[in-house]
Protein backbone atom coordinates (compact mmCIF):
# COMPACT_ATOMS: atom_id res chain seq x y z
CA UNK A 1 0.00 0.00 0.00
CA UNK A 2 1.25 3.49 -0.74
CA UNK A 3 2.63 5.51 2.13
CA UNK A 4 1.22 9.02 2.43
CA UNK A 5 3.94 11.56 1.64
CA UNK A 6 5.48 13.48 4.53
CA UNK A 7 4.81 16.80 2.79
CA UNK A 8 1.04 16.34 2.84
CA UNK A 9 -1.11 18.76 4.70
CA UNK A 10 -4.56 18.04 6.00
CA UNK A 11 -6.44 15.83 8.37
CA UNK A 12 -5.52 12.18 8.97
CA UNK A 13 -7.71 9.52 10.57
CA UNK A 14 -6.06 6.69 12.51
CA UNK A 15 -7.67 3.33 13.26
CA UNK A 16 -7.12 0.72 15.95
CA UNK A 17 -8.89 -2.25 14.34
CA UNK A 18 -10.45 -4.89 16.53
CA UNK A 19 -12.92 -7.67 15.90
CA UNK A 20 -15.42 -6.12 18.33
CA UNK A 21 -14.55 -2.40 18.21
CA UNK A 22 -12.58 0.04 16.08
CA UNK A 23 -10.94 3.00 17.76
CA UNK A 24 -10.59 6.16 15.70
CA UNK A 25 -8.23 9.10 16.21
CA UNK A 26 -7.74 12.32 14.29
CA UNK A 27 -4.78 14.54 13.65
CA UNK A 28 -3.45 17.18 11.31
CA UNK A 29 -0.22 16.72 9.32
CA UNK A 30 0.89 20.29 9.96
CA UNK A 31 0.64 19.99 13.76
CA UNK A 32 1.59 16.31 13.97
CA UNK A 33 -0.56 15.77 17.05
CA UNK A 34 -3.16 12.98 17.33
CA UNK A 35 -6.36 13.13 19.40
CA UNK A 36 -8.90 10.41 20.27
CA UNK A 37 -12.07 10.79 18.20
CA UNK A 38 -14.53 7.90 18.41
CA UNK A 39 -15.10 4.21 19.02
CA UNK A 40 -17.09 2.24 16.47
CA UNK A 41 -18.73 -0.38 18.66
CA UNK A 42 -20.23 -2.95 16.28
CA UNK A 43 -19.09 -6.18 14.66
CA UNK A 44 -21.30 -5.68 11.58
CA UNK A 45 -19.10 -4.68 8.63
CA UNK A 46 -21.81 -2.64 6.88
CA UNK A 47 -22.37 -0.56 10.04
CA UNK A 48 -18.61 -0.20 10.58
CA UNK A 49 -18.01 1.12 7.08
CA UNK A 50 -21.10 3.38 7.26
CA UNK A 51 -19.70 4.94 10.46
CA UNK A 52 -16.26 5.33 8.84
CA UNK A 53 -17.89 6.90 5.75
CA UNK A 54 -19.63 9.42 8.03
CA UNK A 55 -16.31 10.30 9.71
CA UNK A 56 -14.57 10.65 6.34
CA UNK A 57 -17.36 12.89 5.04
CA UNK A 58 -17.23 15.04 8.18
CA UNK A 59 -13.45 15.38 8.49
CA UNK A 60 -12.30 15.07 4.84
CA UNK A 61 -8.97 13.33 5.62
CA UNK A 62 -6.13 13.27 3.11
CA UNK A 63 -4.85 9.93 4.43
CA UNK A 64 -5.73 7.03 6.73
CA UNK A 65 -3.51 5.13 9.16
CA UNK A 66 -4.20 1.60 10.41
CA UNK A 67 -2.39 -0.04 13.30
CA UNK A 68 -0.79 -3.34 12.38
CA UNK A 69 -0.57 -5.72 15.35
CA UNK A 70 1.98 -8.50 15.70
CA UNK A 71 3.64 -10.50 18.41
CA UNK A 72 6.35 -8.68 20.37
CA UNK A 73 8.99 -10.50 18.33
CA UNK A 74 7.44 -9.11 15.12
CA UNK A 75 5.77 -12.33 13.95
CA UNK A 76 2.31 -11.92 12.47
CA UNK A 77 -0.83 -13.51 13.92
CA UNK A 78 -4.48 -13.84 12.86
CA UNK A 79 -5.41 -10.25 13.69
CA UNK A 80 -2.46 -8.99 11.60
CA UNK A 81 -4.08 -10.38 8.44
CA UNK A 82 -7.50 -8.99 9.42
CA UNK A 83 -5.92 -5.54 9.84
CA UNK A 84 -4.25 -5.78 6.42
CA UNK A 85 -7.63 -6.72 4.90
CA UNK A 86 -9.31 -3.81 6.71
CA UNK A 87 -6.64 -1.42 5.37
CA UNK A 88 -7.14 -2.70 1.79
CA UNK A 89 -10.91 -2.24 2.15
CA UNK A 90 -10.46 1.32 3.41
CA UNK A 91 -8.20 2.14 0.49
CA UNK A 92 -10.57 0.55 -2.02
CA UNK A 93 -13.77 2.09 -0.67
CA UNK A 94 -12.58 5.59 0.06
CA UNK A 95 -9.76 5.99 -2.49
CA UNK A 96 -7.40 7.45 0.11
CA UNK A 97 -3.80 6.49 0.82
CA UNK A 98 -3.53 4.10 3.78
CA UNK A 99 -0.40 3.67 5.89
CA UNK A 100 0.16 0.67 8.15
CA UNK A 101 1.88 1.43 11.47
CA UNK A 102 3.32 -1.03 14.00
CA UNK A 103 0.97 -1.10 16.97
CA UNK A 104 2.49 -3.79 19.16
CA UNK A 105 2.21 -1.83 22.39
CA UNK A 106 -0.54 0.69 21.58
CA UNK A 107 -3.23 -0.84 23.83
CA UNK A 108 -0.86 -1.07 26.80
CA UNK A 109 0.27 2.53 26.21
CA UNK A 110 -3.37 3.65 25.91
CA UNK A 111 -4.29 1.94 29.18
CA UNK A 112 -1.30 3.55 30.89
CA UNK A 113 -2.25 7.00 29.54
CA UNK A 114 -5.80 6.63 30.83
CA UNK A 115 -4.49 5.39 34.19
CA UNK A 116 -2.29 8.48 34.47
CA UNK A 117 -5.40 10.58 33.80
CA UNK A 118 -7.16 8.89 36.71
CA UNK A 119 -9.32 6.60 34.56
CA UNK A 120 -8.92 3.01 35.73
CA UNK A 121 -10.49 -0.41 35.38
CA UNK A 122 -13.86 -0.67 33.66
CA UNK A 123 -14.05 3.09 33.19
CA UNK A 124 -11.30 2.73 30.55
CA UNK A 125 -13.28 0.44 28.25
CA UNK A 126 -15.30 3.07 26.32
CA UNK A 127 -12.15 5.12 25.63
CA UNK A 128 -9.41 2.52 25.32
CA UNK A 129 -9.76 1.83 21.58
CA UNK A 130 -9.77 5.49 20.55
CA UNK A 131 -6.80 6.26 22.80
CA UNK A 132 -4.99 3.26 21.25
CA UNK A 133 -5.82 4.77 17.82
CA UNK A 134 -4.38 8.06 19.09
CA UNK A 135 -1.10 6.29 19.95
CA UNK A 136 -1.03 4.63 16.51
CA UNK A 137 -1.62 7.93 14.72
CA UNK A 138 0.91 9.74 16.90
CA UNK A 139 3.46 7.05 16.05
CA UNK A 140 2.76 7.70 12.37
CA UNK A 141 3.26 11.47 12.82
CA UNK A 142 6.44 10.91 14.86
CA UNK A 143 7.77 8.72 12.04
CA UNK A 144 7.28 11.60 9.56
CA UNK A 145 9.28 14.08 11.63
CA UNK A 146 12.60 15.10 10.01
Amino acid sequence: MPEPAAGHQGCVLGFDFGEKRIGVAIGEHLLGIAHPLATIDTEANDKRFAAIADLIEEWQPVALVVGLPSYLNGDEHALTQLCRKFARRLEGRFNLPVALVDERLSSAEASQSLKQSGITGRRQKPMLDQVAAQHILQSYFDGLAP
